[in-house]
Order: structure tokens, then C-alpha cells, then sequence
């Protein structure tokens, strides 16, 4: 989870800028694509866990990311992607091919539209987007069932 106010401040940004047939999300960070639904309570278990024991995790807001025919705010966490490797050691074997690798932190505000409105929108938000130093807040469980995502569950690091 993202804290309060980059969240807000990136949701935002997706309201204006994602395409709205395919926005049903806020802002968030993916860390898996996919975990198999028959492990989900091993999952709201870690969770769980990794909240209580953790506080929240430092991290870097970079810039923007190019997604090619779309545009991210680039994050930096090797503290996340610590947590996350745990999460992927305890789930090794259970992973799509696309979560056995790590993933490179960002924040989607702009997806499947044509490359020149992604570039149009880097170039407008590049001097706009400050870096600047946050800690997520906490992790969070959606899923999908066909439809619009899910959210399952949020827990906050009190570590």
C-alpha cells in the first residue's frame, strides 16, 4: 500500500489518464500477477505476518517509467522487493512465469493506449513528478473473478 497522500495523488493521475474502460483500480503496486485462489489463506496468513513484524517500508519515488503504450511512476525499494522475495520463497512453485521474476516497482497511470499519447504524457509529467523519499504503508490482497478486481484485504506495518 501506498502511503495516504501518494496514493490519492496517483489515483488521480489514473482518473485523468487511464483509459476509463479498463480503470478499475486505484493506484497500487503489484508485486504478483497471480497467486492460485486455492492459496489464498496462506497468503492473508503471511500478510498478516509480514504486518506485524515489519514497519513500514522506506522507499523511493524515481520519476516516470516507460511502459511503452503506457506511462508509470518508477519506484525504488529494495526493502519491498526484499519482503517481496520472502513472499515468493514461501510461494515457490505456486508462481506464474511472469511472478518468478522481480518485478520493477511502479505505479501504472496510463495503460494500452497508442505511443504517441504515452510519450505526449511522459513528456508533460517528466518535470512534473519530484522524486522523493516514502514508505509503503502496508500490503494489500485483491483478486479477480472474471470481472472488476476484488479487494480482499489491506494490513498495515506496525513492526
Amino acid at each position: 500500500m501506498l502511503p495516504d497522500d501518494l496514493h490519492s495523488w496517483a489515483t488521480g493521475l489514473r482518473r485523468d489518464y487511464f483509459p476509463p474502460e479498463r480503470n478499475h483500480l486505484e493506484a497500487h503496486v503489484t508485486l504478483f500477477h497471480a497467486l492460485p485462489p486455492s492459496s489464498e489463506s496462506e497468503v492473508r496468513d503471511c500478510c498478516a505476518a509480514f504486518a506485524r513484524d515489519y514497519p513500514p517500508v522506506p522507499a523511493r519515488l524515481c520519476g516516470i517509467m516507460k511502459l511503452g503504450k503506457g506511462t508509470a511512476l518508477k519506484l525504488e525499494s529494495e526493502a519491498m522487493l526484499s519482503l517481496r522475495d520472502e513472499l515468493a520463497d514461501r510461494f515457490h512453485g505456486l508462481l506464474t512465469p511472469q511472478d518468478e521474476h522481480t518485478p520493477r516497482l511502479h505505479v501504472t497511470i496510463q495503460n494500452k493506449v497508442s505511443l504517441e499519447e504515452a510519450k505526449a504524457l511522459q513528456a508533460e509529467l517528466g518535470p512534473l513528478v519530484t522524486p522523493r523519499d516514502f514508505a509503503f504503508a502496508g500490503l494489500s490482497l485483491h483478486t479477480y473473478r472474471g470481472g472488476p478486481w476484488d479487494h480482499l484485504k489491506s494490513w498495515r506495518f506496525r513492526g
